[in-house]
């Protein structure tokens, strides 16, 4: 019975020098010791029971997948501070993921005990401790000490594959295409080394403290550059108050700075938002055979629609252009369901995967990036939904508040610039895994010449271009064209979109 006590409690080695002492003969002891390294299940267990017997009982918090292809992620400002109560739905902390700026919302009661990754710590990889959390009652005081040692150590952020990074990016995964977890190898870090500190970027994050959406926003408004700013929010996070008194202060020192030789640009590195999208965006017209068809719409006739429903809404709703081009878009998807379809790799083979229904993907333009949150279900909703939700989606996209789900998996994407009047038309990048996207232009008067029993005379009519970019792969020529007509149809005659 004391040989098996010492042999949970004590190390190999130590059997071996107290085998003498106790009465074991040297193969028994060799045994003791081969039988020890065999993998048990409750070995990782006791090994951080006994690594952390001098704290309290303890959970590590781990930086979250906020997304299907989030591998690692950069903290933000933290809401919550050592000591503070957490409930379930509290933010916890900001984290910017490859996508977006999210909120890390914590689904646990307990109190914040330690925090162990600082506000502008870069790459900080799924599953690395970040914070620790005890239960109400418990000592916070006694973790004051406490190291990502005693939480379990550092692993480096996994590498993505490009290709499965381009196929999930607008698309969550399925279970048709999902990989096999990887097996885990037990690893214990040498002590001397301190890898969570020489893996931080300090000139980076000197240059490029955290800042809140808003902020950001403001900065970008008034031409601040956000570098220079120091915050004085909570854990040192830039404010709108720290842009607005930078911007007031900053403007006569400008022209001194650049008397004085000091450089006339300014190095930005690259967000991980920036970098997916330009990876994306470069796969995209690398890998997708793009071709564009151009047309050109009437869109008095809607125009006058629109005016009408406003006018009866009494303030309920107020439909937009780009509301009665979406649905317009989800119908003529119905009628050429071709066009709302993608490229696909299931299980080994080559599919186009035609959707049977139209999700349609809204660009907009936010502070860190191009944002498509999906008005799903477009072809079976009313115009008010549409617009209800594309406000919604909008402002949340703007804020960095979105959800995965809400900007992974449209089937189709329309990309709006009409509310620039110089943009008269412009061609667009196809959104992967989808096959078409839409480019709108601006609404412009055409005077438009009409025989009459008097003669001719001129009308003014109200007119769009649009540009249509198809995958050729998906979607041939005469198909596209044949999508392009039935949009025209819809849009020139709205009253179909009623219908």
């Amino acid at each position: 019975m004391a040989a098996s006590t010492l042999t949970l409690r004590c190390s190999p080695r130590i059997l071996l020098q107290a085998a003498p002492s106790s009465g074991l003969t040297s193969g028994v002891a060799h045994r003791i010791q081969h039988a020890s390294l065999r993998p048990l299940p409750m070995l990782s267990a006791l090994s951080r029971y006994y690594a952390s017997k001098s704290f309290p009982p303890h959970t590590v918090i781990s930086m979250p997948a906020l997304s299907p292809t989030m591998t690692a992620g950069n903290i933000g400002a933290w809401q919550k501070a050592p000591g503070e109560t957490l409930a379930p739905g509290d933010v916890l902390v900001e984290i910017e993921t490859d996508k977006a700026q999210m909120d890390f919302e914590f689904q646990e009661d307990g109190v914040l005990a330690k925090i162990l990754k600082e506000t502008g710590e870069k790459d900080v990889a799924v599953g690395n401790p970040i914070a620790v959390m005890v239960e109400e009652g418990e000592d916070v005081s006694a973790f004051e000490n406490f190291t990502l040692e005693d939480a379990g150590g550092e692993k480096a952020p996994a590498k993505e594959a490009p290709k499965q990074e381009a196929s999930e990016a607008s698309e969550a995964p399925s279970s048709e295409s999902g990989s096999a977890p990887s097996k885990s190898e037990p690893s214990t870090p040498p002590p001397e080394e301190t890898s969570s500190s020489s893996g931080r970027l300090e000139s980076v994050l000197d240059r490029e403290p955290s800042i809140s959406p808003a902020a950001r926003r403001l900065a970008l408004e008034k031409g601040v550059s956000i570098s220079s700013l120091k915050g004085t929010g909570r854990g040192g996070a830039v404010t709108k108050q720290d842009v607005e008194k930078a911007q007031s202060g900053g403007g006569a020192a400008a022209p001194a700075a650049v008397a004085a030789g000091v450089p006339t640009y300014e190095d930005i590195p690259a967000s991980s938002m920036r970098k997916t999208i330009a990876t994306r965006l470069k796969d995209s017209m690398n890998q997708n055979p793009h071709y564009f068809v151009s047309t050109t719409l009437s869109v008095t006739k809607l125009l006058k629609l629109r005016e009408s429903l406003n006018a009866s809404a009494n303030g309920a709703y107020k439909l937009s252009v780009n509301d009665f081009l979406i649905k317009a878009c989800a119908i003529a998807c119905l009628k050429v369901p071709a066009v709302n379809s993608s490229w696909r790799e299931v299980n080994g083979q080559t599919v186009i995967r035609q959707s049977n229904v139209v999700d349609v993907s809204v660009a907009v333009a936010t502070p860190v990036g191009l944002m498509t949150p999906i008005v799903k279900n477009a072809h079976s909703i009313g115009l008010t939904s549409i617009s209800n939700q594309v406000k919604d989606l909008g402002k949340r996209a703007r804020d960095g508040k979105l959800k995965p789900e809400e900007y992974q998996g449209g089937t189709f994407t329309i990309s709006n610039m009409g509310m620039n009047a110089a943009v008269e038309r412009f061609t667009a990048v196809i959104n992967p895994p989808q096959a078409a996207i839409l480019a709108v232009g601006t609404t412009r008067k055409v005077a438009i010449p009409v025989e009459t029993e008097d003669g001719t005379l001129t009308e003014w009519d109200d007119q769009i271009i649009v540009t249509a970019s198809f995958d050729h792969k998906v979607i041939d020529g005469a198909v596209g064209g044949e999508w392009i007509r039935e949009l025209k149809k819809v849009i020139e005659n709205p009253l179909e979109l009623m219908l």
